[in-house]
């Protein structure tokens, strides 16, 4: 088995590893040249997709709204004789619901996040072998509240009544793998159990260090980006039936309270 990995970030890198584990071989394609690094613009690129037998993307969209992936290499991959093809996409195609669950039927593209609907649509339409998988808020180890905490940019915001679902990124691997064997090609969200406001988890992760809550900053302060404040717009509730039914999965971290003391346990280490 031969995995080509076009965006090695937080994520992916988590999969290659746990492929690697299986006994395959993996190649990444990152952002930065170097000595020995494959780019999107590797001559060599071309001859590498048509060989792999796994290919999978964490490459979102340019600034331009464009996904550089499949600009750059659309109809290469379209011909790869792959098995298997990946898209990590969001769920933030699926826009605001006011808080409703929502799952793979749910209608796309009446959010802020048209660029990334669009690649999400390209790469279902792209291969008979696409598994994309819609993702919510990622946390793990060195990336989740506990850290927003320790560092002092934990914030608790006045928005009653905002839900947003996430994922462990050992969970998201764990997905990602059973799709290797199990499921057919389509899309699945990827979201634990329980939906939360975030001053319930930033809260939480209070607790676990023993710190006092940080305030309540109005939507509007300073301390928030505008990108930051566009997500407190969308309210949503990610149902993952379809993971489970069909992938198999069975969550290692089923909540953030789960999810949260096992990076506690990392910070520990």
């Amino acid at each position: 088995m031969h995995l080509l990995v076009l965006g090695l970030g937080y994520t992916a890198s988590r999969v290659a590893a746990a492929f690697t584990a299986l006994g395959g071989s993996v190649t990444a394609v990152r952002s930065q040249p170097g000595a020995g690094v494959l780019t999107l613009d590797s001559p060599e690129l071309p001859g590498t997709i048509a060989t792999a037998t796994h290919i999978l993307s964490s490459v979102p969209p340019a600034r331009d709204g464009s996904d550089p992936v499949l600009a750059a290499h659309a109809a290469a991959l379209a011909a790869a004789p792959a098995q298997w093809l990946g898209y990590l996409s969001s769920t933030g195609v699926y826009g605001n619901t006011d808080g409703a669950w929502v799952d793979e039927t749910a209608p796309v593209g009446n959010g802020r996040r048209s660029a990334r609907v669009a690649a999400d649509l390209a790469w279902q339409a792209l291969h008979p072998a696409v598994r994309v998988f819609r993702l919510p808020g990622i946390y793990g180890p060195g990336r989740s509240a506990l850290d927003r905490v320790a560092s002092g940019n934990a914030h608790r915001i006045d928005a009653p009544g905002h839900l947003f679902s996430r994922i462990h990124v050992d969970d998201i691997v764990q997905a990602v793998m059973a799709s290797l064997t199990r499921g057919a090609p389509g899309v699945y969200n990827i979201a634990d159990s329980l939906p939360a406001t975030g001053n319930a988890v930033i809260e939480f992760a209070c607790d676990l260090l023993s710190v006092p809550y940080p305030p309540i900053e109005p939507l509007d302060t300073p301390l928030l980006s505008q990108m930051a404040r566009g997500f407190y717009a969308e309210n949503r509730r990610i149902a993952a039936t379809k993971m489970t039914r069909d992938l198999g999965v069975r969550l290692r971290y089923a909540d953030y309270v789960q999810g949260l003391r096992g990076c506690l346990k990392d910070m520990d280490r």
